[in-house]
């Protein structure tokens, strides 16, 4: 059978063909591979160089390669943080004919990294507790999509800063089933697993001497049950307000928002005897803030990013009411949104050397900057300025921080 690339792009096959795929995965030579850390995984998986690309490489039977694909292409679709699939590979065979397994293939996530290696050096539990958060809103976003995981876990996950919290992706979807809706015992059942993995997982980390003594592994693989279940209902909850107090109903659809999700459309209704009012939201996926930046700026981050950046943008957008009285355009969310990214955001970012940036995104860096002003601020006792703020950041935190942060990923 000759070699075949089906992939998602017109462009990656050409890209993907200067890979040596005569050579079974774990053969490969160093010069097509990245050194990036890896998870665990019950497959051979190697990070290596396509063109510009950096891009996940796992060998596994056609069949399960083939449905990963199109269920990970499903997630894109969906809006679903997961890895991009990119292609699967086929028809491969050594120098002496005898076939070697297929390839599922993704685009590396830059700026992330698999659990095991954020415990090089022992956690801190309050870290921990915001990995366990976005563990639980990647799986109820999976679950009000109609996606059953089968094998949720922090192996299968990676994980990126956001805005001093953490934005957890799907990595590997091969146990997944997509319907148009969930039970309540698909749920539980995912929930279930969660548990027993995570609890094993932070188990061997306690054996191998990785976890910090006070971590109890059995309460933590608990804990993201409540968290999933707190933000569940939520979400999901019916609420019973007094008619006639629509502002209920108003604030709780910001309270939603707040937590990064979209109503999507809501039913009301009133009692029989008109004193009270029922309100059913219906949610959708994660990304209000996102989607909101994107849509003013054109700027593409985390959800915690997001809305830290449009805090800063409001924040100056208050501050440029008398711009241009005679110009009424001048005024409109969108022109003043553009302004601010070109004024504000990118000479701030681009004042960072990029040696000293790590594997921080721009959003990243534009949330350590203003967290840096603020903490000087509170210091001097009055705002200092951004640009103050971004000197004495480059001066003095940088460096120290050089050793800790990721090397980033070659162009």
């Amino acid at each position: 059978m000759a070699l075949q690339i089906d992939a998602t792009n017109p462009e990656h096959p050409a890209l993907l063909l200067e890979l040596p795929w005569q050579l079974p995965l774990e053969e490969w030579p160093e010069h097509h591979l990245v050194p990036l850390p890896r998870g665990i995984s019950r497959h051979v998986v190697r990070y290596a160089r396509a063109g510009t690309e950096v891009v996940a490489v796992k060998e596994l039977a056609e069949r399960p390669a083939q449905r990963e694909y199109t269920l990970l292409r499903d997630l894109d679709r969906l809006g679903i943080p997961a890895v991009d699939a990119l292609a699967v590979v086929t028809g491969r065979s050594d120098a002496a004919g005898a076939p070697l397994e297929p390839v599922l293939i993704t685009r590396h996530l830059r700026g992330s990294q698999p659990y095991r290696s954020m415990f090089e050096t022992t956690m801190r539990p309050a870290t921990m507790h915001r990995l366990m958060d976005a563990l639980a809103v990647l799986l109820v976003r999976l679950h009000l999509a109609g996606f059953a995981w089968g094998d949720c876990s922090l192996s299968n996950t990676l994980f990126r800063r956001d805005a001093g919290a953490y934005a957890a992706y799907l990595v590997d979807a091969e146990t997944g089933e997509l319907h148009p809706r969930l039970s309540p015992g698909q749920r539980d059942y995912d929930l279930d697993l969660a548990r027993v993995n995570i609890s094993g997982e932070l188990l061997d980390l306690e054996a191998s001497g990785a976890l910090h003594p006070s971590v109890d592994p059995v309460e933590f693989g608990t804990e993201i049950c409540a968290r999933y279940r707190d933000l569940w209902q939520e979400l999901t909850r019916t609420s019973v307000y007094p008619a006639g107090k629509y502002h209920y109903i108003e604030r709780r659809i910001r309270r939603l928002n707040d937590l990064g999700f979209d109503v999507a459309e809501m039913q009301i209704g009133h009692s029989t005897a008109g004193d009270t009012v029922t309100f059913v939201p219906k949610v959708v996926d994660a990304g209000h803030h996102q989607r909101q930046l994107l849509r003013l700026t054109g700027l593409d981050a985390e959800e915690n990013q997001a809305r830290r950046l449009l805090n800063d943008l409001e924040s100056w957008m208050a501050t440029q009411e008398d711009h241009a009285p005679g110009d009424p355009l001048a005024a409109r969310p969108e022109v003043l949104a553009h302004r601010w990214v070109r004024d504000v955001f990118r000479p701030m970012v681009r004042s960072v050397p990029t040696g000293l940036r790590g594997s921080m995104d721009p959003a990243e860096i534009y949330h350590e900057l203003l967290e840096h002003r603020w903490y000087l601020s509170e210091r001097a006792q009055h705002d200092i300025g951004l640009e103050t703020a971004v000197a004495d950041y480059i001066a003095h935190i940088l460096p120290r921080a050089r050793d800790s942060l990721a090397p980033p990923v070659p162009e």
